[in-house]
């Protein structure tokens, strides 16, 4: 499996023109939000309310949700999202399958069963296959932020970093994330990744807006 990986990032970079955009987003919402699903006896993760937020804003903006092909840009019809999962085999990314219709419970539970499998090796080929957006997140390592590499032909993935306390300019705490989006320059261009990732940073800073439930 490692050297399908290293032949497929050795090959986007080579082929794929990379173009990359950051933005901040206060998480404090969403923290208050897992609590709230803790008083239930629900798990819910940050990166499950970034894979919701995600599929919101793809739908937004539904030409990020692309992929370059020998016949040029294809907008895909479903937001199918790609969660990156480590494995002693190397990185795998099951699919997230219409997350754009399916509430934070059912994306939690998607997401763990996925991850459960794929370290087991027990995903079938049509869960981890395809996908139109790719998330990967290092938080959990402590990575404050880094850029991943595009999963050709998908035109996008998202890197998102660790939180971290920071003063408002009000002189209040507040938690603070940093996102990192990688984009196919053909497919998306750095004015659409900006709104993009401004429609992002707004359904996480406001998670209720747009019924992430």
């Amino acid at each position: 499996m490692r050297k399908v990986i290293a032949r497929r990032l050795t090959e986007s970079k080579s082929t794929v023109p990379h173009a990359y955009a950051t933005i901040e987003c206060t998480i404090d919402a969403i923290l208050k939000l897992r609590k709230s699903f803790a008083r239930d006896k629900s798990k819910l993760s940050v990166n499950d309310c970034v894979i919701k937020a995600a599929a919101m804003a793809l739908k937004e903006h539904p030409k990020v949700n692309s992929q370059w092909k020998d016949e040029g840009v294809v907008q895909m019809a479903n937001v199918d999202i790609s969660v990156a999962v480590a494995t002693e085999q190397g990185l795998i990314t099951p699919i997230v399958t219409d997350a754009s219709n399916k509430g934070l419970k059912q994306i939690s539970e998607n997401v763990r069963d996925l991850a459960s499998r794929a370290r087991e090796g027990k995903l079938q080929l049509h869960e981890f296959q395809g996908g139109s957006f790719s998330i990967s997140n290092l938080g959990m390592f402590g990575i404050g932020e880094f850029s991943a590499v595009i999963n050709p032909p998908q035109a996008c993935i998202l890197a998102v970093g660790t939180s971290k306390l920071r003063l408002s300019s009000l002189n209040q705490a507040q938690t603070v994330m940093t996102l990192t989006l990688s984009s196919d320059a053909r497919v998306v261009d750095d004015a659409l990744a900006a709104v993009f990732l401004q429609s992002l940073k707004s359904n996480l800073e406001n998670p209720m807006r747009l019924g992430l439930l």
